[in-house]
């Protein structure tokens, strides 16, 4: 396999959502609308402001993202979690910072057992992160 890409699901907020992400990230994003869909497409859909895909890019990393379409909600859980390898400790804690405003500290970041900094937030908008910067090997 080439890559992973995590893909998200929202409910009517994914532009919001995929902006902050966007904003934390320092990442390209790329939106369309229901409104440009296939012109088959049913209108309730092409009518809304909902997003039918997002792309969220840096370097060859991807988040993709869309609203569910009417009739079938998301339900927010624990179910995935979108975990960075870091390059350093400071960028563990910026990005645990920025991406934990009005979110909720699951783990704090801190040096672990398995000899990396690491640290676990769920966002404001449900969706759960982990940051890790494996540590330098000790002779």
């Amino acid at each position: 396999m080439k890559e992973f890409n995590t893909y998200l699901n929202f409910n009517g907020n994914c532009r919001q959502a995929m902006e902050f992400y966007a904003k934390c990230l320092e990442a390209e994003l790329h939106v369309m609308p229901y409104s440009q869909g296939p012109a088959d497409m049913p209108k309730e859909m092409k009518d809304s402001n909902k997003v039918l895909h997002a792309s969220l890019s840096k370097g060859t990393q991807a988040i993709m993202a869309s609203d569910c379409p009417p009739g079938n909600p998301v339900r927010e859980g624990n179910n995935f979690a979108i975990s960075i390898n870091c390059d350093s400790r400071e960028e563990v804690d910026k990005l645990f910072k920025s991406l934990g405003e009005k979110g909720k500290v699951i783990m704090p970041a801190a040096d672990m057992f398995w000899g990396a900094y690491f640290g676990m937030v769920t966002d404001q908008f449900g969706v759960n992160w982990m940051f890790n910067h494996e540590n330098p090997k000790q002779n």
